[in-house]
């Protein structure tokens, strides 16, 4: 299919007489432009847009060009882009081993072969006595600890992958049931370390080990994880006179926990996790209100750019052969709708009182990334922006013509605009929450008013199907051509937009409650511990007097290392318990209490 595809990519940018900077473009929305957009950054040549790559780079050139030609001055003194740095993934340090010692021999193991070190684990030597704590699942609400009765301080354990009701897909032993889990509970019982093994039960004859993938969660500091093949273990048992067997048997069939020590064997285990840091980029041009007040607050209009590479991170394909995920739909639709509104808003830039920010993000699919660094490094104030627009996935309008709208009671003079300009005959839907999986979110944290664009999703998704060829442009026309009018009236209006809050769904469950904080998280940090981009006004996190920019490290007694930890960390509350909770800021460490809300 690429091959032909290129062929096609061709004849078409050479029929339509576009090139990347051509000052002769119309700069009126045409579905023509949009589609040449969407055929060059869905193309081959651009191998998906992975973030931080030499193609993710490519088209930043290209929308700095074409934002440049459209008029667009530099957002960034007297640059259109912004760098930032993130965490592209992991890989294996040089110091991974372990050993066992059992009944007088040492048995070392290989790497890749006979075990692998887990993605979060930390960088550390340690070894000592051995502990079996079966599935390692430590549940009060559940009546059920794998550590009842047994000390692990010092010691490392060995735990069982999955839980006592594997065979049961609506388990509620399942929250407790994932490596990272059990790793943090193994950490705050006192553990050095923990081995995973792949029980008898279910039957699994290949003993596969766990996969080797960044889960952008952080690692566990001084806390090492491994997963050894099962026949390493079934010798430990041997070794006590026990059947490995028939110990998961029993635990599994009783659901009574049952650890002990084993009393010939023990292990030296040493874990290393590098973290490979990469650059990448946000690109943005500004057009000058004409009005000499409002011409100093803002409206932003944004799209991410990147995509999912050969489907390094969140692909939904599963296929042998790797492939190039295009991202025609997400979000070369996106990307081309901003720079088609840029271009066009540039065109009438004397009719204009506000100001208008142009940016694409990239690191979106990483998690925010760009957006997060863009709401955090801002030239200018943040509360100068009134409104920001996104756009991701704007290319499969239907024959419904179904166009969602995400943001809508972010303010309360949207839905009359987003009514009111409605001419396409856009069946809308609207959704008023802020929040969502997209970069609108960074900036509604920010306390931005948000709206958000999109006309759905679809088999294509995340896949390598995703191509340029499945595009409704002329819908793509029609819904920019919307979003153009929706946007006109907020630029041009006496009042900026009000700021709603419209509460948010996040935390842990407990007995049906949601236990509700109101803390956002800062998607781009790599720092130890949970660091806060936000509050929500009125919230708990809000009355107990967390602040943006807070680092937290403990949370109800609980230790917070990475963002699962304070996830795992809610689930140990219910609504109105009030907890103490510790955090860093500006260096100095604070001691706050905060009491649950529910949602």
């Amino acid at each position: 299919m690429k091959k032909n595809y290129l062929i096609v990519l061709l004849f078409t940018v050479v029929a339509c007489g576009f090139y990347p900077g051509d000052e002769d473009k119309n700069p009126a929305i045409t579905a023509q432009e949009i589609i040449d957009h969407i055929t060059y950054l869905a193309s081959d040549e651009l191998a998906g847009r992975f973030t931080g790559t030499d193609e993710c780079y490519k088209v930043a050139e290209y929308i700095r060009d074409d934002l440049k030609t459209s008029g667009l001055s530099p957002l960034f003194d007297s640059d259109y882009f912004q760098e930032f740095s993130f965490i592209a993934g992991i890989e294996p340090g040089s110091e991974n081993s372990i050993s066992f010692s059992s009944s007088g021999s040492v048995k070392e193991l290989e790497m890749k072969t006979d075990f692998i070190t887990a993605p979060f684990s930390g960088k550390v030597s340690v070894k000592g006595e051995l502990v079996f704590v079966g599935y390692g699942i430590s549940a009060p609400k559940l009546k059920y600890d794998d550590y009842d009765g047994i000390d692990v301080t010092g010691k490392i354990v060995v735990a069982m992958r999955y839980s006592p009701e594997y065979d049961n897909p609506h388990s509620e032993f399942d929250e407790f049931a994932s490596f990272r889990h059990k790793a943090t509970i193994a950490r705050d019982k006192g553990a050095l370390g923990i081995i995973f093994v792949n029980g008898h039960a279910p039957k699994d004859e290949e003993d596969v080990l766990m996969k080797f993938s960044y889960d952008r969660g952080g690692s566990i500091p001084e806390f090492a994880a491994v997963h050894v093949k099962r026949n390493f273990i079934d010798e430990l048992f041997i070794a006590d006179g026990l059947v490995f067997s028939d110990y998961q048997k029993k635990v599994t069939e009783s659901k009574k926990p049952a650890p002990f020590i084993y009393k010939n064997s023990s292990v030296e285990l040493s874990t290393e996790v590098n973290e490979i840091k990469k650059i990448s980029w946000n690109v943005a041009g500004v057009i000058e209100g004409s009005d000499p007040v409002l011409k100093n607050e803002y409206v932003v209009v944004g799209a991410h750019f990147d995509h999912l590479g050969m489907g390094e991170t969140g692909s939904l394909y599963r296929g042998d052969e790797p492939m190039i995920h295009n991202g025609a739909d997400d979000n070369a639709s996106g990307t081309s709708g901003m720079m088609e509104l840029a271009e066009k808003f540039a065109s009438i830039k004397n009719q204009l009182k506000r100001s208008m920010i142009f940016v694409g993000f990239s690191g979106e699919e990483l998690g925010l990334l760009g957006s997060a660094f863009f709401v955090n490094h801002l030239p200018i104030e943040s509360k100068k922006i009134v409104t920001m627009v996104n756009l991701d996935m704007i290319g499969r309008l239907n024959a419904e013509n179904q166009l969602i709208v995400y943001g809508t009671g972010t303010s309360k003079t949207f839905k009359d605009i987003l009514n009111s300009s409605n001419k396409e005959n856009l069946n809308l839907a609207f959704n008023d929450e802020g929040y969502g999986p997209s970069d609108h979110s960074s900036f509604y944290g920010k306390e931005i008013p948000v709206l958000f664009f999109f006309t759905g999703t679809h088999t294509d998704y995340h896949r390598p199907s995703d191509d340029a060829d499945k595009i409704n442009s002329t819908g793509t026309k029609s819904v920019v051509d919307y979003v153009f009018d929706v946007t006109d009236k907020v630029v041009n209006a006496d009042a900026r937009p009000d700021y709603v809050l419209v509460p948010r769904k996040d935390g842990g469950t407990m007995g049906g409650w949601k236990v509700y904080v109101g803390t956002i998280p800062d998607y781009a940090s790599n720092e130890q511990g949970f660091r806060i981009s936000g509050v929500n006004e009125g919230s708990p996190a809000q009355k107990g007097g967390l602040m943006a920019g807070d680092i937290m490290t403990s949370f109800g007694g609980n230790k917070i290392t990475n963002i699962y930890d304070y996830v795992y960390a809610l689930q140990n509350f219910v609504p109105g318990d009030v907890v103490d909770v510790v955090v860093i800021r500006n260096n100095e460490k604070i001691e706050l209490k905060v009491e649950l809300g529910a949602r």
